[in-house]
């Protein structure tokens, strides 16, 4: 997967640079906002189409909620952290931090909402959040608890990271994993929205 993005980046990179005319580059903040209300239209679908959401939660208590709960306030304190450290905008750090490691839609997102150097940070920032938690997983689940594995995922723990995560801790937390992933996930739409426009 890591690999499919990097090609991906830097075909775009290249094309932008060597192929695509000036006036086909003015109709892609067009194309991209195209493409980020199907990708948001489609994990609607996604969580919604999951008949058996409600019942898992349920099932898991309420207390399933402060794994997501905890990795917001997690990555937000980061966020903040890293805004007062290297002198950015508050909003930009806020936002960026927001993405919970769903690189593709929080790189568009902020592209979008501001411009293609902090799109690229977001982008670059969620994509070594999703690489560094593909090394932690397993490293935390023996050495802390299960739960705890779940956290350097972030919104990817229902999708890219959720295998391993599952091979790494059991059938139980593979499903907290998804719930969290699901939560995580519809946040970050709302909470980059939310933190560019303060």
């Amino acid at each position: 997967m890591t690999k499919i993005i990097l090609v991906a980046v830097t075909l775009g990179m290249l094309c932008g640079y060597l192929l695509l005319p000036e006036s086909f580059i003015g109709n892609l903040n067009t194309l991209s906002t195209i493409a980020l209300n199907f990708l948001i239209l489609s994990v609607g679908i996604d969580v919604g189409s999951n008949k058996n959401l409600l019942s898992d939660l349920k099932k898991n208590g309420i207390g399933i909620i402060l794994i997501p709960i905890c990795i917001v306030l997690g990555s937000l304190v980061g966020g903040l952290m890293t805004a007062l450290i290297y002198g950015l905008p508050l909003k930009s750090s806020l936002s960026i931090a927001s993405g919970f490691g769903w690189y593709s839609l929080s790189g568009i997102l902020l592209t979008n909402l501001e411009n293609a150097q902090v799109g690229t940070i977001a982008f670059l920032t969620n994509v070594f959040r999703e690489l560094i938690a593909v090394i932690l997983i397993p490293i935390l689940a023996t050495k802390l608890n299960h739960y705890t594995a779940i956290a350097p995922a972030g919104a990817t723990s229902m999708d890219t990271t959720l295998p391993l995560i599952a091979k790494a801790t059991t059938p139980q937390i593979a499903v907290v994993s998804f719930l969290n992933g699901a939560i995580l996930t519809s946040l970050v739409p709302i909470l980059i929205t939310f933190f560019y426009t303060l």
